[in-house]
């Protein structure tokens, strides 16, 4: 079925060459001298594309144009138009033009418009096909050179990169290759941390990734300036692919100082990342400086209700508790609009902290909730989703009140989820914890092919509850189930985004510096 194009200009015997053409190439026009006829026509058939000229008698186009916008928001329209007065664009733009040509056009002008307009989604979907068929070879190449870890972060850049692409792409069949791909490059990964992780960890291994409890140090206090608010936000369980996602609406209002990978510690979990980050020390040594407010996995009470405190600890401890500054955590959307009605007082402080819960929230929904299991049920629609929720979200609304001030912003979080699709068996005692991506206890059974272990907890910076404990965590995909009612367990998460082991989407996150622009 051809193209249908609407062409609304009165000057209709100008036309007989460039609508000949049109009509050789496949495309099927129809002419209408004003208008009133344009919108009469519009509202009994069927169009794909109008072609709008500027100046008319009667009904100009701009007017024309309105009454477009009313019947169909969304059609694509191309102004043609003799005047390059800048107000005159301005109106257009403003109106929803989807495009504009400058008269005298020549044919191939119109069709390069028209391929752009109608043809765009096929052309970039082959051409990310072909792109990434070149770069296959590249990416296998750097996965068995046994990269190091700053080789691991920009291998993973690439790897979202594409993976964010190939969205542009109907091959089902590139798709499926690049998936495979990642699935090989997450379990070289596991091979890497279970290569390297305790190294890093003992006697402050000088070629250490920045981790959890080193990320302030190394992102929020050296962006700190005299006189100038620097805000640190962490969303919870944010994975660098959904950050890609919302980067372009951060970038409507501040510039991308610096984007960086750095790595979740282990488990990959609120309870011990974002702890570790605010501490500014490891889960062990919060223990040991903290053994009232750290709680471990089998013990009551909130796990996050001392972020603040553990945050004022490592600022004394850096020489800067002389700072003023604010703690600011968001967990509903009213604590949201309180956040959106606050957020000019917090320019009086240093450093304003602000943790905001609700792609965690969503991850954890979805795994409870049929309705968001559809609405949510693969990476595409998870990264949808997230994007969706920020750009209508309080914190969006907050910081576009301070976008125009002399701040530095500086966005992270605690770790990552990885969709979860391979079960494991784990036999252990009534101690050991439910959390299906790590677990600890003692005389855990588990089939080793699945995970990482440590039968040593202190020498990965973790508390040891038990004298005989060990933590196993899940690697890649997989997910950790009790014999016990094994079956309803392994097909209730199975697909579903959980956190807390080994992989590139919970280990490898996001950390960005931005400003005013």
């Amino acid at each position: 079925m051809s193209t249908k194009i609407l062409w609304i200009d009165d000057e209709m015997d100008s036309l007989k060459s460039q609508i000949m053409f049109l009509e050789n190439k496949g495309y099927s026009v129809e002419l209408q001298s004003n208008g009133y006829d344009g919108i009469e026509y519009l509202k009994s058939n069927p169009i794909d594309v109008i072609l709008l000229d500027e100046s008319m008698p009667g009904m100009t186009g701009l007017e024309t144009l309105v009454q477009i916008r009313e019947y169909n928001k969304h059609i694509p329209v191309v102004m043609v138009t003799k005047n390059e007065a800048e107000n005159i664009m301005e109106d257009a733009i403003g109106s929803q033009i989807t495009d504009y040509l400058i008269k005298p056009v020549n044919p191939n002008q119109i069709l390069l418009t028209l391929k752009k307009i109608i043809d765009s989604k096929t052309l970039v979907g082959e051409k990310t096909t072909q792109q990434y068929q070149q770069e296959f070879r590249n990416l296998f190449l750097a996965l068995n050179s046994n990269p190091d870890y700053k080789e691991w972060c920009e291998l993973y850049k690439k790897i979202v990169y594409w993976e964010l692409e190939m969205q542009k792409s109907d091959s089902p069949e590139m798709q499926e290759i690049h998936t495979s791909q990642k699935e090989e490059a997450n379990n070289e990964f596991c091979k890497f941390i279970d290569k390297n992780y305790i190294k890093w960890l003992k006697n402050n291994s000088p070629d250490a990734p920045v981790m959890s409890h080193s990320l302030l140090k190394n992102y929020l206090f050296p962006n700190l300036e005299k006189g100038k608010s620097t805000f640190f936000v962490l969303i919870d369980n944010l994975r660098f692919d959904q950050w890609k996602t919302i980067e372009p609406i951060f970038t409507e209002n501040f510039r991308v100082l610096q984007e960086d990978i750095a790595m979740a510690i282990l488990p990959t979990t609120t309870q011990y990342s974002r702890n570790a980050i605010f501490a500014g020390m490891m889960p062990r040594d919060i223990e040991k400086k903290f053994p009232v407010e750290w709680k471990n996995d089998d013990e009551d009470g909130g796990k996050n209700l001392y972020e603040e405190l553990f945050f004022k600890d490592q600022l004394q401890r850096a020489g800067l508790g002389n700072l003023k500054y604010s703690y600011t955590k968001i967990t509903n959307h009213d604590s949201g609009e309180q956040l959106v009605n606050n957020i000019q007082d917090l320019l009086h402080n240093d450093i304003n902290i602000i943790v905001y819960n609700f792609v965690d929230m969503l991850s954890h929904a979805r795994t409870e909730m049929e309705v968001l299991k559809e609405l949510a049920n693969d990476e595409v629609s998870y990264r949808s989703i997230t994007k969706s929720w920020f750009e209508h979200s309080p914190l969006h609304q907050a910081l576009k009140k301070v976008a125009d001030k002399d701040i530095k912003l500086v966005v992270a979080t605690d770790h990552g989820s990885v969709r979860v699709k391979s079960p494991y068996k784990v036999i252990g005692d009534k101690q050991t914890t439910t959390n299906i991506r790590y677990k600890h206890g003692k005389n855990l059974q588990y089939e080793g092919k699945g995970v990482i272990s440590y039968r040593e907890p202190n020498d990965v910076g973790l508390p040891k509850p038990n004298f005989n404990s060990t933590f196993i965590f899940a690697k890649h995909d997989g997910y950790l189930c009790y014999p016990n009612n094994y079956n309803h367990f392994v097909n209730y998460f199975r697909n579903t985004f959980q956190h807390g082991g080994v992989s590139l989407e919970e280990m490898l996150i996001p950390v960005v510096v931005l400003s005013k622009k």
